[in-house]
């Protein structure tokens, strides 16, 4: 049974003050105080505009930002350039970037042939001594975060709009959250080096959001090294990413 591809919805979150502590926790997590002079970023996805603005106004980094994304949603607008893009291709030159953020972004932009090419181009734009930030929901985590379902993305690709029509939460499921190692295999066949910052963006997390609950406040109390052998598990996978020497 061949199965029909699913048309791609945009999820993007768009409230203005939680893309902020966003940009503020991947400020930090990519330590980008380390810049002491003018450097360009890219931001994939762009959403609300809320990370790029954040990012072209900053108080004290020197920060000149492009933002792409499939739709137009923004709600702030100034300080940045924006380009429409088609998939996952970016129309931009090669080794540009010192800094590229994929918030988010690449569960929705198809199977894993479209997962890869954006992975490439992340590679192609980034300069070769570049930094970049990846997030993704994990394909494990107990809900899942786009349609809040316990346990949708554990289910087989062809069980999970059946199982979404069944709850009334939509008509298909569009998305494709990845698992630790398929991540990190993606990640390796882009060439890319890559350090796993979730222990350290949970702590960040906390920092700057507060406690989430009880199960959070629980899992802050826990060493670092129990934590990280929880990431197959934890809800968002977050790496650093650097183009990996040949």
């Amino acid at each position: 049974m061949t199965e029909t591809a699913p048309s791609r919805q945009p999820h993007a979150v768009l409230d203005i003050p939680s893309r902020r502590l966003k940009a503020l926790k991947i400020e930090q997590l990519l330590a980008l105080d380390r810049f002491r002079r003018r450097f360009e970023l890219l931001e994939i996805g762009t959403g609300s505009g809320g990370i790029a603005h954040y990012f072209a106004t900053h108080a004290t980094l020197d920060c000149q930002v492009t933002a792409v994304d499939v739709v137009d949603q923004r709600s702030v607008r100034d300080g940045y350039d924006f380009l429409t893009v088609d998939g996952t291709t970016l129309p931009l030159p090669q080794y540009r970037f010192d800094v590229v953020v994929s918030n988010h972004v690449i569960e929705h932009v198809g199977d894993s042939a479209a997962q890869s090419h954006h992975l490439q181009e992340i590679r192609r734009v980034m300069k070769p001594d570049g930094i970049g930030y990846l997030a993704v929901p994990n394909r494990w985590q107990l809900v899942e975060p786009h349609y809040r379902l316990a346990f949708l993305s554990w289910l087989p690709r062809w069980a999970r709009t059946p199982y979404l029509r069944l709850c009334r939460r939509g008509q298909q499921y569009d998305c494709e959250p990845l698992t630790e190692r398929k991540l990190e295999t993606l990640l390796r066949d882009a060439k890319f080096a890559y350090r796993n910052l979730c222990v350290e963006a949970f702590r960040r997390t906390l920092e700057i959001e507060g406690p989430l609950g009880f199960p959070a406040v629980t899992a802050s109390r826990l060493p670092d090294s129990l934590l990280a052998k929880m990431t197959p598990i934890i809800p968002t996978l977050i790496y650093q990413l650097s183009p990996a020497t040949l």
